[in-house]
């Protein structure tokens, strides 16, 4: 009988292999390639910025895909894309929403986040964090770009942690200061 940690990476490889199997067939390629630097995102996605995704700041292993990154993919219908440094008052806020991040789970490899931890957050609940006035600051830079189609640029950018080397878009990327509606 697999223990529950092992059982949390078979899960992570079968969600790497589903990536794979839809990459074959035309779909998103999330985890599939090989990065070219261990600080750039391996699919080629984009940051909110426009620029190559960077890997989430802190220790863990974060991203709906436990790859570092805020990747996202067909799998991933919470769209874990905001890469958001926590912060006691956040972290009671999602608990008493029912996602506890800050209790440590052994049985499932999972240390508990504490204040200053990076994280890959759900876009729809990080809005709703800064709607009631707790939202984590957040890195740009490891934000992916699907992270606007639920939070305007203007908004991420006013809770920005300042890692980011620049806080402009690069010319002619696609970010916009309000949602898609896409």
């Amino acid at each position: 009988m697999l223990s529950k940690s092992a059982l949390v990476v078979a899960i992570a490889a079968l969600r790497m292999s589903a990536a794979r199997a839809g990459a074959s067939r035309g779909g998103n390629t999330a985890a599939v390639s090989t990065a070219a630097s261990a600080d750039v995102a391996p699919d080629g996605s984009l940051s909110v910025l426009g620029q190559p995704l960077q890997r989430c700041p802190g220790p863990h292993r974060s991203g709906f895909y436990r790859s570092g990154f805020c990747m996202t993919g067909p799998d991933d219908t919470g769209s874990h894309v905001v890469a958001a440094v926590m912060t006691e008052e956040f972290l009671e806020f999602t608990k008493a929403r029912g996602n506890d991040l800050s209790t440590p789970r052994p049985e499932w490899g999972f240390p508990g986040l504490k204040p200053g931890d990076g994280w890959c957050l759900c876009a729809s609940r990080w809005a709703e964090a800064e709607r009631a006035g707790v939202a984590p600051l957040v890195a740009l830079g490891s934000t992916h770009a699907n992270a606007l189609k639920t939070v305007p640029l203007d908004t991420l950018r006013a809770h920005s942690d300042g890692s980011d080397a620049s806080s402009e878009p690069a010319q002619g990327d696609a970010a916009s200061d309000s949602p898609s509606t896409a």
